[in-house]
C-alpha cells in the first residue's frame, strides 16, 4: 500500500512538472555586442501554434539583419560561434521562402532604423517553451544571433546573412 502510495505521489509530481514545463510563463534574451554592450531584448511567450517573440533593440548598424535561433545556448564573444547552427529539430532546408519548409529558428528580417532602433514581432511555429525536441530549453538551451546582414530567406543553410553582431541566451523568466 505504502509502495502504491509513493509510486501515485511520484507520477502526479512528474505529470505536474511537465504540466508546468510545457505552460510556460515566458523566457527572454539579452543582446550583447562581442565588447559586451547590451543592445536589446527578445521576450517569448507561448502562443497558440508556438512561441511569440517580441525584439526590441537600440544601438545596432541601420538596415535589414537576419535574425535567428541558434541551437546553443551560449554566447561567446568575439564571434557567438559557441552559438552553433540554426536551430533546426525538424531537419527542414534554410529560409522562410524554402518550398521544402523553413528552420524552427528561421525568424523574419529585423529591421532597424536610421537611430539604431528596431522592432520585430513574429511567431515560431511548432516551438515550445519546454525541454521538448521542439522546445527552446533542451538540454544545451538555445540562443537569438543577429547577423550583420539581410537574410535571403532562401539559401542554405543559413540565408547568406553575414556575421553575427549582437547574441542573447534565452533563459527562463
Amino acid at each position: 500500500m505504502r509502495r502504491t502510495a509513493l509510486i501515485l505521489l511520484l507520477s502526479l509530481a512528474s505529470g505536474a512538472a511537465i504540466a508546468a514545463d510545457k505552460a510556460g510563463k515566458g523566457a527572454v534574451a539579452t543582446f550583447a555586442t562581442p565588447d559586451g554592450k547590451t543592445v536589446g531584448t527578445a521576450h517569448f511567450t507561448p502562443a497558440t501554434d508556438g512561441v511569440a517573440i517580441h525584439i526590441m533593440v537600440n544601438g545596432l548598424p541601420p538596415g535589414m539583419h537576419g535574425i535567428h535561433l541558434h541551437t546553443v545556448g551560449s554566447c561567446k564573444a568575439p564571434d557567438f560561434a559557441s552559438a552553433g547552427s540554426h536551430w533546426n529539430p525538424m531537419k527542414k532546408m534554410h529560409g522562410l521562402e524554402s518550398p521544402q519548409g523553413a528552420h524552427m529558428g528561421d525568424i523574419p528580417n529585423l529591421v532597424v532604423n536610421a537611430d539604431g532602433t528596431g522592432m520585430l514581432s513574429a511567431l515560431v511555429k511548432g516551438a515550445h517553451l519546454n525541454s521538448s525536441e521542439t522546445g527552446l530549453f533542451d538540454s544545451d538551451g538555445t540562443a537569438v544571433v543577429i547577423h550583420a546582414g539581410p537574410d535571403d530567406n532562401k539559401t542554405d543553410p543559413s540565408g547568406n546573412s553575414g556575421g553575427r553582431i549582437a547574441c542573447g541566451v534565452v533563459t527562463a523568466s
